[in-house]
């Protein structure tokens, strides 16, 4: 177990000097809860529960204690063509075309006593968006009768809740951290649509990460690792297999409130789909994912907000469509 001491970036907080360190730590009372968001789409057709991405700079650095309330907007374009096969909401489609527009607030709890030698948090993700779906053709319905044109699917509504929880330890430029997160499936799910936002199942997801950070020379990077266990859907007697995904991020401050870097994921699949509901075998997925990304720190009355804007571009898919998306986030410390 990591040996926590006095973090300084904790100290930088208090001191009063304009340095770039200083405004890096200062901002991490914004930035370091913007960690856990899961994904709008149910598992099947190669969607995961994790929505690669949603970890990036400053997730393994400890924040102030106290209340934050993180929001993001988050959009994606991925299609795949007609000769791909997938398996969505029980229908049995060629080629798969969605598109999804999500506003997501994940308020947190930053607690000021030290928890097994490190700081701990916690928080619940809700979120509320459009998802819309349309493929070449659907091939067999939820009954097992036979189509034969494309269909088109839009559904506006609330998605599933995920509880999160995370341990962070300091020890100078090196923060480390460990974490959890469960899927509850309350949100909005039917059998035989195209486009549904809740997962219609349990899942658990649980890693650790780790930042580099030198507040005096403004360089950072970020990594963390995981793995994500999915029950079964038991209304489609589908059950996704065991993944691990990878979220990575290095940027470089240019100025006290201003840095720019270059974000990425890698996303695999360890063991195959499960079920007399997955009727195109183990169907394991994988992709990754590239893009640039740009954060700025402002002073609202006492406290510092941080915003950032990131975009992937997708590459290397296997068993899911593939395309791009793009986050919008704004994270607003409370304090204690």
């Amino acid at each position: 177990m990591f040996t926590m001491n006095e973090p300084k970036l904790h100290d930088a907080l208090h001191r009063p000097t304009r340095s770039v360190g200083s405004q890096i730590a200062r901002a991490l009372v914004a930035s370091s809860t913007l960690c856990f968001v899961a994904s709008a789409h149910a598992d099947e057709g190669g969607i995961s529960f994790w929505l690669p991405g949603q970890f990036s700079s400053f997730a393994a650095a400890p924040g102030e204690p106290g209340w934050s309330l993180p929001f993001l907007y988050y959009h994606s374009s991925t299609d795949a063509n007609a000769s791909r096969l997938f398996r969505r909401g029980g229908v049995l489609v060629a080629g798969l075309d969605v598109r999804a527009d999500l506003a997501i607030a994940a308020p947190s709890y930053v607690f000021g006593t030290s928890v097994a030698g490190g700081q701990a948090s916690v928080g619940i993700t809700g979120l509320f968006g459009r998802v819309g779906a349309e493929t070449s053709a659907a091939l067999t319905g939820p009954s097992g009768g036979s189509l034969s044109s494309g269909q088109k699917d839009t559904l506006e509504s609330v998605g599933d809740l995920y509880p999160t929880a995370s341990l962070k330890w300091n020890l100078g430029n090196q923060n480390f951290m460990a974490y959890a997160m469960a899927g509850v499936p309350v949100g909005s799910y039917e059998v035989g649509r195209l486009a549904n936002i809740g997962t219609n199942h349990w899942a658990l997801d649980a890693g650790g990460g780790y930042t580099y950070l030198d507040a005096t020379k403004g360089h950072e990077f970020s990594a963390v690792l995981g793995f994500t266990y999915n029950w079964e859907n038991k209304d489609t007697d589908y059950k996704n297999g065991t993944t691990a995904h990878l979220d990575w991020a290095a940027s470089q401050f240019l100025s006290e409130q201003l840095h720019v870097g270059v974000v990425g994921y890698f996303y695999n699949q360890l063991t195959g789909d499960s079920g007399s509901g997955a009727v195109l075998g183990d169907f394991k997925s994988r992709v990754a994912g590239i893009g640039p990304q740009i954060g700025y720190f402002f002073p609202v009355g006492r406290q510092n907000w941080y915003v950032n804007l990131r975009g992937y571009y997708e590459f290397d898919a296997k068993n899911r469509p593939e395309g791009w998306n793009a986050w919008v986030t704004l994270a607003i410390p409370l304090g204690s």
